[in-house]
């Protein structure tokens, strides 16, 4: 899968070197606007203990992760989305991601500058959400052109009903996505894509709809000890989005651990009472948010993790292993890996009755194990 999420955000705020981290990557993380000209993209592996667990008791030779791509996209500023800085490109670049991921500075530093000149996390989320939605609009209005020109026609030529349904509706979303846009309501828009999709309304491909994860970069001091829980930009945008939502990081802290060796990084962190990588924290939340799971096969040769939608059946799970696999479908023998862990062995699984033999129907579960029976 193609599967990709974009780090966002105003110049200097810390994306570059906060995806220097994800990817160990070297691109330029300077202190000025635009460094970053065309997108930077990097394939990063999505930590999974349960991988390692698995490869120890099949013995095998070697582990094949999931991955999520990263895409680094240069700062978007006020006017983005009439040309200003290097606006057009950039919001065609967000088109391409799955899940936005909006990085806001939460830290004071004299030494950084800052685009506005004062730090305020949630108005430079505002900035580029403004920016976005005036793009959006500009894409509605140009759809509502052509459906227009549809209807006109349809009444002078043979349509079919359904199809004219459909444009009907789609004319009715836009003309209340553009109300939203138009009074500046966010969360008005969003909603109103999400109840599209549930309606199963195709509408024209738009930048604000997508799916996104706030990740608040706070100072190295904020960091450490959780002391961000004190920092008023993280507050306010823990109040706005949710906890949930919201990823505290420190981009240097992180910058630094990805140029450590494992032992070292590991001793770092505790010198500085950090349990977890915020990176760690960044990949599973938005291999979440993408709405992926992970399923398994594993044998003495290589223990590999998949990706998978949730709510997919089990032979088009089969199909991301080999598209023969979902051609030939028979069966699977599935169980959860959490069951393996708890009895040990496979043999003690069938003993216990914990592997089903599943059919068609099936929707695969997160931490399934599955052997595939096919014919082609």
């Amino acid at each position: 899968m193609a599967i990709q999420a974009g780090l966002v955000g105003l110049p200097n705020v810390g994306k570059s070197t906060l995806f220097n981290a994800l990817t160990k990557s070297s691109i330029p993380a300077e202190n000025y606007p635009f460094c970053t000209v065309d997108p930077n993209k990097a394939i990063t592996y999505v930590p999974d203990e349960r991988l390692d667990r698995l490869a120890t008791i099949f013995k095998s030779q070697k582990t094949l992760p999931t991955t999520v791509a990263f895409v680094d996209i240069a700062g978007l500023v006020k006017g983005a989305s009439q040309g200003e800085g290097l606006g057009n490109q950039f919001l065609g670049h967000i088109m391409d991601v799955d899940l936005v991921l909006h990085v806001l500075r939460c830290f004071e530093s004299d030494d950084i500058t800052h685009v506005n000149n004062h730090i305020d996390p949630l108005s430079d989320y505002e900035t580029i959400c403004t920016e976005l939605m005036l793009k959006d609009l500009e894409s509605l209005e140009k759809r509502d052109e052509r459906l227009h020109a549809f209807l006109k026609k349809a009444k002078n030529s043979p349509t079919p009903a359904q199809q004219i349904k459909e444009w009907e509706q789609e004319q009715v979303y836009n003309v209340k996505l553009k109300t939203a846009i138009n009074a500046y309501d966010h969360e008005a828009f969003r909603a109103l894509v999400a109840q599209a999709k549930k309606e199963n309304i195709v509408l024209v491909p738009l930048l604000s709809g997508k799916n996104f994860l706030i990740i608040a970069n706070v100072s190295e001091d904020d960091y450490v000890g959780n002391a961000f829980e004190n920092n008023q930009h993280y507050c306010a945008l823990v109040k706005k989005f949710g906890a949930d939502r919201v990823i505290p990081v420190s981009a240097k802290i992180e910058s630094e651990l990805a140029q450590l060796p494992v032992a070292e990084a590991q001793e770092f962190m505790k010198s500085l009472g950090i349990e977890h990588k915020g990176l760690d924290t960044i990949i599973k939340k938005a291999y979440d948010h993408l709405g992926l799971i992970t399923f398994f096969t594993c044998g003495p040769k290589e223990a590999h993790a998949w990706q998978l939608r949730k709510n997919t059946a089990v032979p088009q799970a089969a199909g991301e292993i080999h598209t023969d696999l979902e051609r030939g479908f028979i069966c699977a023998e599935v169980y959860n890996c959490q069951d393996l862990f708890t009895f040990g062995t496979e043999q003690e699984l069938k003993t216990r009755g914990k592997v089903r033999t599943e059919g068609k129907e099936y929707i695969v579960a997160d931490g399934d194990v599955l052997v595939i029976k096919f014919n082609v």
